[in-house]
Formats: C-alpha cells, sequence, structure tokens
C-alpha cells in the first residue's frame, strides 16, 4: 500500500498537510503532533514586511466552527527565513510556504526571496477575506488571479499553489484562470465571509465587523467546489474545508483532490492530522486502493 501523492513533481509521503493560518509554522505544534508524519507543513501567511494584522476581538465561535478576522498577522519574511524555515527542516516532511500581499509587487518580492530557500512549494493566498487591499481582490476577478499568477511564476523557483476563494459566483473560472496563468497547482477553499453580532451588546462580535466562516459547517459546500475545480483543470487540487476527520478527507478525495489541509479542526484536536493519515490507510486496506491515485475523484 502506498500513501505517497505527487503534487506538481514533489513528492508527499502521504497526502495531509495543514491549512495556512492554523497550524503557525509548525513550532507551535510540535510537542502534540509528530511532524514527521505530515505529507507537508503550510505555514501561516508571510509578506514582505511585518503585518499587525485586525484589531480585536478576532475570533468568534459559531454553530459548527468559527470565525476569524486575524488579518495575516506575521512577522515578514526576514524573521521567517532566519527562525521558520531552519526549524522546519528539522523534520521529514514537505515545506509549503504560504505568500500573502497587498499588491502584486509585494507577492513577487516574497517570492522571488523564496526562489533561493530550501522550501518546497508556494502557496499563494489571494483569497483572505480579512484584508482589505490585494487578497481577496485578486482573488474574486479571473482575469486579476491570471495576471497575479503569471506575475509569481516570473519569480518562483518552486512549484506555485494558488488558493482559491470560495465568495466567487464560478470556482471553475477561477481555477481555469490561474491555470491559465500558469499555476501548478490549486488550492480551495479558503473561508467564507461571514458576520455575527452580539444581541445583549448590541455590537459586532469581532472589530473587523466580518470575519472569515470555517469548520464543519462549510464541508459539504467546500465538497461541491474542490468537485467542480477538479473537473475544471488539468493540475492537481488540494481539498480543504471543514476536514475534521478521516472521512472528511476521504471525501475530499473521492471528489478529485489529490491531498488535503486540514485547518479549524487542529484548534479542538491537535492530534486530528495524525488520526486522519491513519484513517485514509484504513481505508485503502479495507477497500483494497493500492495508491492513493486510484482514489482520486473516483466518484463521477
Amino acid at each position: 500500500m502506498n500513501t505517497k501523492v505527487n503534487i506538481a513533481g514533489v513528492e508527499w509521503k502521504n497526502p495531509v498537510t495543514v491549512a495556512s493560518g492554523t497550524f503557525g509554522s509548525g513550532a507551535e505544534y510540535a510537542d502534540f503532533v509528530d511532524l514527521n508524519r505530515l505529507g507537508a507543513v503550510t505555514t501561516k501567511g508571510v509578506a514582505n514586511v511585518p503585518w499587525a494584522g485586525n484589531p480585536t476581538p478576532r475570533v468568534a465561535e459559531t454553530y459548527g466552527g468559527m470565525m476569524n478576522a486575524v488579518g495575516l498577522q506575521n512577522p515578514g519574511i526576514d524573521v521567517f527565513c532566519e527562525r521558520d524555515i531552519p526549524f522546519l527542516k528539522k523534520y521529514d516532511t514537505k515545506i509549503i510556504v504560504n505568500v500573502c500581499g497587498r499588491s502584486e509587487e509585494d507577492y513577487c518580492e516574497v517570492v522571488e526571496r523564496l526562489a533561493d530557500e530550501d522550501v518546497d512549494m508556494l502557496e499563494i493566498n489571494i483569497s483572505c477575506p480579512n484584508v482589505k487591499e490585494g487578497g481577496i481582490a485578486f482573488g474574486q476577478n479571473p482575469k486579476a488571479a491570471e495576471a497575479i499568477t503569471k506575475a509569481v511564476k516570473k519569480y518562483a523557483k518552486q512549484p506555485v499553489i494558488m488558493k482559491l476563494s470560495p465568495n466567487v459566483t464560478s470556482i471553475p473560472e477561477m481555477a481555469k484562470a490561474v491555470e491559465a496563468g500558469g499555476a501548478d497547482a490549486v488550492s480551495l477553499i479558503n473561508t467564507f465571509t461571514g458576520m455575527k453580532i452580539d444581541i445583549d451588546r448590541k455590537k459586532f462580535v469581532l472589530a473587523n465587523r466580518t470575519g472569515g466562516v470555517s469548520g464543519p459547517a462549510i464541508h459539504p459546500i467546500a465538497v461541491r467546489m474542490v468537485y467542480e475545480a477538479a473537473h475544471a483543470v488539468k493540475i492537481p487540487v488540494i481539498g480543504m474545508g471543514g476536514i475534521a476527520k478521516a472521512e472528511d478527507a476521504i471525501e475530499m478525495i473521492l471528489a478529485g483532490a489529490s491531498a488535503v489541509s486540514v485547518g479549524t479542526a487542529n484548534f479542538y484536536n491537535p492530534a486530528v492530522t495524525m488520526e486522519i493519515v491513519d484513517g485514509i490507510e484504513k481505508y485503502m486496506e479495507k477497500y483494497g486502493f493500492e495508491n492513493v491515485s486510484d482514489m482520486v475523484g473516483i466518484v463521477e
């Protein structure tokens, strides 16, 4: 039985990674999770300069999930290269760096800086709903998404994964746009834009008013969008959105995802990724799948 997957020429030992922003850059979880068991670690978003993020409160619980408006707080590329890459290199896992920016230049600057760093893949975040500039603007317009993909591809030495937003009219159209721009893979979905009001205080729960909704409540929608994207493009799809157990991950793979990413569940069950790796192996054994690739997209 072979759990290895090949995503854009990079071989992962299994199809499980973590969703950007839910795992820091691995150090916060290293006491709870054997990072060597993950197919890849996807880092928190990294910008060309430090970002302070949004004002607090910026996290709230919702029915079947949570909302966040962290706003991509991060220490910037210099600290990331000095501190986080050396930490992750100690483990036998692939490193995917999530890149954020407010303009095309911002993204390209970070991608260019990472060209000579020992990291395996880049995930370009054009879909954060909590950043006023850049981010979501690129992620909702197919022409802009294609243009930003083309721009980062000029500087990238590593394969480029474009992270798509669900806050669009047509996911297949967005997936095709970034594929046309030269993306090596797509990942989806990022969070849905939501809002919560405290009825006693008669105020917004989040200082940002709106936030990204994630968790089990969005899972069925994520499965549908992964299915649509996988049928629209020839490049690999990394599926995410409300994966909380092995069954959820397997569902994504059967829908067409070549790999999966686990986010919100890490917060309340730090061991969830390892449970999912084990669960996928058990499923393969039960149904006689030799390779993970034999399962990808078999539900038509």
